[in-house]
């Protein structure tokens, strides 16, 4: 059974900086694309970054320069780093895993198939 547990998130103001976590059970961990999304209230979920087993990474564009995604293998771990954030980046973040090894060129919702629960980032102004 494929595991995501999303930790990391909570309160701070614009310009702060949070590290989210992602725990992943290990055989995911070790063949899939893993990638973070993102939904704000009475919008769509938005995809953020993702990476590979390997080192490839894609960034949306809205939050390249802001945000690092990377893997402690040693953890089976996929972090987003946060930094620089903005009142629009409210939102609950989610972790997910594709159904294969390469990320592509597009974080598209539809291409991911196993889901977190979610951790809520709130950034006030």
């Amino acid at each position: 059974q494929v595991q995501l547990v999303e930790s990391g998130g909570g309160s701070v103001q614009a310009g702060g900086s949070l590290r989210l976590s992602c725990v992943v059970s290990e055989y995911t961990y070790n063949i899939r694309c893993i990638g973070w999304f993102r939904q704000a209230p009475g919008q769509e979920r938005e995809g953020v970054a993702t990476v590979n087993p390997g080192t490839g990474t894609l960034y949306a564009d809205s939050v390249k320069g802001r945000f690092t995604i990377s893997r402690d293998n040693a953890k089976n771990t996929v972090y987003l780093q946060m930094n620089s954030l903005k009142p629009e980046d409210t939102a609950m973040y989610y972790c997910a895993a594709r159904a294969g090894y390469l990320c592509g060129t597009t974080i598209a919702r539809a291409d991911f198939r196993d889901w977190g629960q979610g951790t809520q980032v709130t950034v006030s102004s």
